[in-house]
């Protein structure tokens, strides 16, 4: 999509401990905004039962995410549980210049580096899970991991928690209905704030017509004021 009438394209950060439902609140925030993009990944990680290349991630071997790092391809990339997670640096920068939203499942260092870079152009959410206890009985519940993997996780995970002041948002995902009505919220209050419709303020003070066209998201286009008339008391046009 191209851009349209000055509109530009937000960055969604979304991050959380792993088990604290932030994948599954993405997945329906998409669901929800079909024309919400996502942000896909590389990582040197494994796939899981089910993941597709291309899809969830990139999967790449550890000396082809290194030469990509070198060449300066990732606006962020860092280390989480061994593996490397990388952004692609053109798919950032193209969906800001032509209009589109992207949507981030990633962690705190992944989006301290995108605020760095970005900071007119993203909004930060935390998932908090509501105790420890149940992140803990969340990742048992999944099955997939051995004891050592998710001890590892426990550990990592109280210290991601404490970044959480390092964002715009904090929601509890305690509820997940709840939780998704907070996420919705904050995405669409955040394309409404004053700096991103400054370009439909000007059109409609210099007399233009804004349209809104698509979905939620994909911004305006802007045609000259139309002519219409009002009915008057009497049924007439005027």
């Amino acid at each position: 999509m191209t851009n349209v009438a000055g509109h530009r394209g937000l960055l969604l950060v979304v991050s959380s401990p792993s088990g604290a439902g932030k994948t599954t609140l993405c997945n329906r925030l998409r669901a929800a905004f079909p024309r919400l993009g996502f942000s896909v990944s590389y990582t040197t990680r494994r796939p899981r039962k089910n993941e597709q290349d291309g899809v969830h991630y990139h999967f790449v071997d550890k000396a082809t995410f290194a030469e990509m790092a070198a060449a300066d391809e990732f606006a962020e990339y860092a280390c989480v549980h061994g593996n490397n997670y990388g952004t692609s640096a053109k798919l950032v920068s193209d969906a800001l210049a032509e209009g589109r939203d992207l949507l981030f499942d990633i962690d705190f260092q992944g989006g301290r580096h995108l605020k760095r870079k970005f900071q007119n152009d993203i909004i930060l959410v935390f998932i908090l899970p509501p105790s420890l206890v149940e992140l803990e009985r969340r990742l048992r519940s999944r099955a997939t991991d051995p004891e050592e993997v998710i001890a590892r996780r426990l550990r990592v995970a109280r210290e991601e928690l404490r970044h959480y002041d390092e964002y715009d948002y904090v929601i509890v995902n305690d509820d997940l209905d709840r939780a998704f009505d907070a996420l919705r919220a904050v995405y669409v209050s955040a394309l409404h704030r004053r700096e991103r419709q400054r370009h439909a303020a000007d059109a409609v003070l210099s007399g233009q017509q804004v349209l809104r066209i698509g979905s939620l998201g994909d911004g305006y286009r802007v045609a000259p004021a139309a002519t219409f008339r009002v009915a008057s008391k009497d049924g007439d046009q005027e």
